[in-house]
């Protein structure tokens, strides 16, 4: 079952240090958002408030039109596959993947069958008898992905699952994931720092600064029509260089007149130009 989730004015303060300042945003049914954005922008604080391992200070959190804000983290069914994968090292590849219908009294012949089922899914048949030690990291993290999708959560979140891999096993993983996610159907929600990767696997790329949610869009839009400065600069190569708006809404580089995106100031104003290399002025 796919579900949808909202998050609501959340906020979160450490000490003196805003975490979530007032973070609006809607999650659709079987979607996967990424969270983007710089190191303290608030993107893992809201990822573990929607998990229930942190508590926001006011706000509120709907999964299915229901309000889970204070709903302990074991009883939200929600998957999670962390950056250093967490599998219990005394436990083999299908223990590990059946932990979680362990705890809720599953029989073992059920969770054997399933621990073979998630194998298969995620590319690793016939290792059911393996070790972590005896798998590389790109394994391990396939079968933290195996372990987490188990119990069948309502919600699956992805705290960057791929950052202490190689960049060529990251790109393989990286297009299982989204594979997977969507056979699945499942809501899916993956923070990340890398903006390469968040435009490759999401519907749609929330970008985040200070706590607060700049622009959610799908990745083209993120590109081509950043709402604020910030999102301009932070997804995609961008150059700023000094130019004048001119009628038409269009803006004069060097004697060459570009289409503006975006609020168009008064013909004549003199402005600092954020210009992609395809030659988009916004």
């Amino acid at each position: 079952m796919t579900v949808p989730v909202h998050l609501e004015q959340l906020r979160r303060k450490f000490g003196s240090t805003v975490a979530l300042d007032g973070l609006d945003l809607d999650i659709a049914p079987g979607e996967m958002v990424a969270l983007l954005g710089p190191s303290g922008c608030g993107k893992t604080t809201a990822l573990r408030i929607i998990a229930g391992f942190e508590s926001a200070d006011s706000g509120e959190l709907l999964m299915d039109g229901q309000d889970v804000t204070q709903v302990p983290a074991n009883r939200r069914d929600i998957g999670m596959v962390f950056q250093s994968y967490s599998l219990f090292p005394n436990m083999t590849a299908a223990e590990n993947i059946a932990y979680g219908l362990r705890v809720r009294g599953r029989a073992t012949a059920e969770r054997r069958e399933r621990a073979r089922e998630l194998l298969d899914l995620v590319g690793l048949p016939g290792r059911e008898g393996d070790y972590p030690h005896q798998l590389s990291g790109g394994q391990q993290q396939r079968v933290a992905l195996a372990r987490a999708l188990a119990i069948r959560p309502r919600v699956l979140l992805l705290d960057e699952p791929l950052s202490a891999l190689d960049a060529k096993v990251r790109l393989t993983l990286r297009e299982e994931i989204r594979r997977i996610q969507l056979d699945l159907g499942i809501t899916t929600v993956f923070v990340t720092h890398d903006q390469e990767e968040a435009l490759s696997m999401a519907d749609r790329v929330a970008v985040m600064k200070d706590g607060r949610l700049e622009q959610c869009a799908a990745p083209g839009e993120l590109y081509d029509r950043p709402a604020t400065p910030f999102v301009a600069e932070f997804v995609g190569t961008m150059n700023r260089l000094p130019g004048t708006v001119r009628d038409g809404g269009v803006v004069e580089l060097f004697g060459r007149r570009l289409p503006i995106h975006g609020e168009t100031p008064a013909a004549g104003a003199e402005v600092d130009v954020l210009l992609r290399p395809e030659g988009l002025a916004v």
